[in-house]
Order: structure tokens, then C-alpha cells, then sequence
């Protein structure tokens, strides 16, 4: 074997070491990441740890109602909590009083109850919509319902 040849081979040899040893330095500073991230999870409950399961058919969504924007009629299976994140927004169950609603409020309707929701007249409103199950659209509100009174709550 020439000098150049054990040369080339040192060379080889020591570039696999430096590769593996800077995976081996990745695949440890993941893990040890992955371990503080664990650590600091399981730290944030006391007890024991909770579960989390998911729901299939759980739709969690944002909407904005532009001022004077508002849904039609509808009810939902499982009912359905909403709450306003920005603005000021207005929902009514049928038959009921519309009510205003403010930033942080949040405010359940129970399956199957007809109501609709949506924004003030002047004012956007920027809805958190949580639901499980279908939605059953009726009919549409009118400006007379939607122009109704009104109570703060």
C-alpha cells in the first residue's frame, strides 16, 4: 500500500468517526430535548396524569362576522359552545330574547335547540365555535329578528 493510499484510508476512517459521532451528538440532543419537553409536561400535573383523547366528529373553529353578518337558524346534535374573542356578537334561541355578548363570555346552546348567532349591527364579532355531531340549517333570520330587542346579559 503507497503513502498516498494509507493516506486516502486515515482520512476515510476518520471522516466516518467525525460522521457518526456528530449523529450520535444529534440523536442525544433530540432525545434530551424530547426527555425536558416529557419532564416538563408531566411537571405541569399533580396526582397522576390526565388523558387526552380526541373526538372524530369535534369541528373547533374561527369565524369573523363582519358587523351585521349573522347565521340562519340551525341546531346542532350535541349542542354547541361559542364564545367571542373579539368584538361583540348576538345570539338568540328562538322564542327567547337576543342576547350581546362580550369578549371572554362564553355561552352554551344544548342540542337541538333552534337559535342562531353571529355580530352586532356596528360592530364585528370574532366567534370560537366548538361543536360535535351535524348541523340542521333552517330558515333564514330576518332584519325584523335580527333587529329585535336585546338584552346584556
Amino acid at each position: 500500500m503507497t503513502d498516498s493510499s494509507k493516506t486516502r484510508q486515515k482520512k476515510s476512517i476518520s471522516g466516518m468517526i467525525t460522521s457518526v459521532g456528530a449523529a450520535l451528538a444529534v440523536v442525544g440532543a433530540v432525545l434530551g430535548l424530547q426527555m425536558s419537553q416529557s419532564s416538563a409536561q408531566s411537571s405541569n400535573f399533580q396526582g397522576g396524569a390526565p388523558q387526552v383523547s380526541q373526538a372524530p366528529d369535534m369541528t373547533s373553529i374561527r369565524i369573523l362576522f363582519p358587523a351585521g353578518v349573522r347565521s340562519s337558524w340551525h341546531t346542532h346534535t350535541w349542542g354547541q359552545l361559542l364564545m367571542i374573542e373579539e368584538g361583540v356578537g348576538l345570539h338568540q334561541v328562538r322564542g327567547q330574547t337576543i342576547q350581546e355578548i362580550h369578549p371572554g363570555e362564553p355561552w352554551w346552546t344544548g342540542p337541538d335547540i333552534e337559535h342562531w348567532h353571529g355580530a352586532h349591527p356596528e360592530t364585528d364579532a370574532h366567534q370560537l365555535t366548538i361543536y360535535e355531531g351535524t348541523v340542521d340549517w333552517l330558515d333564514p333570520v330576518t332584519d325584523e329578528q335580527y333587529h329585535g330587542m336585546r338584552l346584556r346579559p
